[in-house]
């Protein structure tokens, strides 16, 4: 999706500016750890002075990728309601095989759904409406659909150029990327969506179930396409 909005013209991005924050305060041992809080901003008002302002010109648009678990416990997260706010969802059980790669024991907040159900009901609440929500499957099934339909919630004008662009990293990538963004570098549009077959430990079964009723409840939520819109 950053790739995405990347592509147009009249946006700027932002590449999951709180990490380097998040790492410092967790103290988790992610790859390159050092390096991200070396490199990284990791003061929370700086950050946030930067994330409520306004798009550099002649950039129009400031398009900012977040991952929920980011927002500690305990965190002020008020500023976020002077954005403009959309929500990427994934299937549990394929989010959780993935997570599990670097976090061995993850706590529900690790998979960032908590975080992400309090945001909209919040976002709910002050709009009188639920902001967008998308679902990455249904995303890769119908990438052109569900971005005119998601342009369409914000206001902006939809772009073909968010369909495809050039392979290779961005400046505006994280540091994080050579541990992360092999794909992301290799891709030049939405790659139709694979099933992943790879089982969650039984160990976690129950925080599967878990995140399945949290998941539930923003996917009752999401962007459904009208058929004349798919």
């Amino acid at each position: 999706m950053m790739r995405s909005w990347g592509a147009r013209p009249d946006t700027a991005v932002c590449d999951e500016p709180l990490y380097a924050h998040y790492l410092q305060q967790t103290g988790l041992d992610h790859p390159g750890a050092a390096e991200i809080i070396e490199q990284c901003e990791t003061d929370l008002s700086s950050l946030v002075d930067v994330l409520t302002g306004e798009p550099q010109p002649p950039r129009a648009i400031f398009y900012q990728k977040h991952m929920a678990h980011h927002l500690l416990a305990g965190m002020d997260t008020r500023w976020v309601a002077k954005l403009t706010n959309a929500f990427l969802l994934r299937e549990p059980a394929e989010m959780l095989a993935s997570l599990l790669r670097v976090l061995p024991n993850p706590e529900l907040d690790a998979t960032g759904l908590p975080q992400q159900v309090r945001l909209v009901e919040r976002e709910a609440d002050r709009n009188g409406v639920a902001p967008p929500i998308l679902d990455a499957r249904e995303t890769l099934e119908d990438p052109e659909g569900m971005l005119r339909a998601l342009c369409a919630r914000l206001g902006v004008e939809f772009l073909d150029a968010m369909l495809q662009w050039p392979a290779g990293p961005r400046e505006t990538d994280g540091v994080w990327a050579k541990h992360w963004y092999a794909s992301v570098e290799r891709s030049t549009g939405f790659s139709p969506y694979v099933p992943k077959h790879e089982p969650v430990p039984a160990r976690h079964t129950g925080l599967l179930r878990e995140c399945h009723a949290l998941y539930r409840q923003l996917y009752d939520m999401r962007m459904v396409l009208a058929p004349q819109e798919s």
